[in-house]
């Protein structure tokens, strides 16, 4: 059994296909011509990258083109609004993350897109954890430390977010904790951890691949991790867990969703070939490198853990008193 997340929904883990998976296990007649991996944010990006090592994995595979898409904009919105008006023949498939997901629902009073609804899931990819991290203007080595600092004068610290795993992992952190901060939104991460170097703000909860190379050349300070079990990449960082906050955890996920009514043996193939991608050294190397670990799961499986991350976010959203746009 696998732990999946918080709330406690346990998924078992799908066995991996060996390199040996023969044409014959495909879905009649698919792929019959290119696949396009619709991805909500730019080049660049984690997800872009992680969307770019997985289909030259499925190409080499499928002996068929697979293409990344990029489409930016609306909070990964303009993406999966793409994805859901396109056929439902598997050809076309979203690469996406808890952003449109799990937050989307309860950040915009009207969405573009139903994220239940208008999507197929196929399975799990990839989850990943963030560091809280400080200007070195701030008086605090230790979580501890940091909470005391803000509870001594509220509202006076400042925390930043440029995505929505940002902004409620520090939404929880007050929640948890008592103290209160004044929130500084932007419209991406590395704009937020740029200021958070300069001294603009004081702190950030942000994923490892964004705040790590500051906090290694000195720019930043990292007081912890946000998972339960503490990061290969910072061994010798504690856990918020382990430094006074008891079950502080939170993270951000990638998965695969095809438009919906998409025909199951299509769905099944998609998710082998998935399953078999996230398993080459290539693709794992990348995972590694960027703070996060290989989250596989069957459909079904998906579409459960979808369900409890949206009760999940939209419950510590609700209770900070963030207002829909």
């Amino acid at each position: 059994m696998k732990n999946w997340n918080a709330a406690g929904v346990s998924l078992i883990a799908m066995a991996c296909l060996g390199p040996g998976m023969s044409g014959a296990s495909w879905a009649q007649g698919f792929p019959s011509r290119a696949i396009t991996i619709v991805v909500g944010s730019s080049p660049g990006s984690t997800t872009d990258g992680l969307a770019r090592a997985v289909a030259q994995e499925v190409t080499a595979a499928t002996k068929q083109a697979v293409i990344v898409e990029n489409k930016p904009g609306g909070s990964g919105g303009i993406a999966a609004q793409s994805v859901a008006r396109a056929a439902p023949d598997g050809h076309t498939v979203f690469m996406t993350t808890n952003t449109t997901q799990a937050a989307n629902p309860f950040l915009f009073r009207k969405l573009s897109y139903d994220p239940v609804k208008d999507f197929t899931p196929v399975g799990a990819l990839v989850k990943g954890y963030l560091l809280m991290v400080t200007h070195p203007g701030v008086k605090a080595k230790t979580v501890s430390d940091f909470i005391a600092l803000a509870k001594k004068e509220p509202g006076k610290l400042t925390f930043g977010s440029g995505s929505s795993s940002a902004r409620v992992a520090g939404e929880l952190f007050q929640q948890m904790t008592g103290v209160r901060m004044t929130h500084v939104p932007y419209k991406a991460n590395p704009n937020a951890v740029l200021d958070l170097v300069g001294g603009q703000i004081d702190m950030m909860i942000v994923d490892l691949t964004t705040s790590l190379p500051q906090v290694r050349s000195g720019r930043l300070n990292a007081l912890g991790v946000t998972s339960l079990q503490r990061s290969p990449l910072v061994l010798d960082l504690p856990t918020l867990n382990e430094t006074g906050l008891p079950n502080y955890q939170i993270s951000y996920w990638n998965a695969l969703y095809a438009p919906a009514n998409t025909p199951e043996p299509v769905v099944r193939t998609l998710n082998q070939l998935m399953q078999k991608a996230m398993q080459s050294e290539a693709v794992k190397r990348f995972v590694f490198q960027n703070g996060m670990e290989v989250f596989t799961s069957s459909p079904e499986e998906l579409k459960q853990f979808q369900a409890a991350e949206l009760e999940r976010w939209g419950k510590i959203i609700r209770t900070a008193g963030i207002e829909a746009e």
